[in-house]
């Protein structure tokens, strides 16, 4: 398992990347969110700590970052009020921590997120088949008749899934957001934006003609359905 790191300082990285690696992590560190989330798809991090800077603005990253992944995400910024604590937390963030952070109890509380997530049941979900394109969940990968399987990433199989699981159905962006991320989605421009992305790089894998897509239909004003059998 890895971890992806963001810290700008190097002494503070120096010190986060001790305590991950303490925590039983591999550590792939960064500068720059936006560049680090480039290359996602490609080699996805099991865990992810930001260490937010006086100028940056720790809603936008925990948003960022949701419109991405689901991965455990751990924060670190300075003094918040709690009111700030208790939206970051809401809006998709693990672990909130301020400023000075005991490295001991980072530690603890990063093998306890690990724990967790080793000991979370894997539930058998059926493989899905509809018009020629099979999803399966075992290997989290799409074929779509004549073509090369397609691995999908966890946001883009449970958009799929979801889609597929409720073919036909018109499907509200704000539901999907919900079903999806995990959490409502009416009015967040960050995850309605999050969605329209994961939209297109789903389409780009599973459609001849991304611009004319065959499966996944935009319903406009409303949100998007999958196809039904046949039709």
């Amino acid at each position: 398992m890895y971890a992806l790191l963001l810290a700008e300082d190097s002494d503070e990285s120096a010190i986060l990347t001790l305590a991950l690696q303490r925590a039983g992590l591999a550590v792939s560190a960064a500068g720059d969110l936006e560049r680090a989330l480039q290359g996602w798809s490609e080699r996805p991090a099991d865990l992810i700590l930001i260490a937010a800077q006086r100028q940056s603005d720790p809603m936008a990253l925990v948003r960022r970052v949701r419109t991405e992944t689901e991965v455990p995400l751990v924060l670190i910024a300075d003094a918040l009020r709690e009111n700030e604590h208790c939206a970051l937390l809401d809006n998709g963030a693990d672990l909130v921590l301020t400023r000075p952070v005991s490295v001991r109890l980072l530690i603890s509380q990063l093998r306890a997120m690990l724990r967790r997530g080793s000991g979370l049941p894997v539930f058998s979900l059926p493989t899905l088949s509809l018009a020629g394109l099979v999803l399966d969940p075992t290997t989290r990968t799409v074929r779509v008749a004549g073509r090369p399987d397609q691995r999908l990433t966890n946001l883009e199989f449970r958009l799929l899934y979801t889609l597929m699981i409720h073919r036909g159905q018109v499907l509200p962006t704000e539901t999907i957001i919900d079903l999806v991320w995990g959490y409502g989605g009416k009015g967040d421009g960050y995850l309605v934006q999050g969605l329209r992305s994961l939209i297109s790089r789903l389409r780009a894998k599973i459609e001849l003609d991304p611009q004319q897509p065959r499966y996944i239909l935009t319903v406009p004003g409303v949100g998007y359905s999958f196809r039904r059998e046949g039709e």
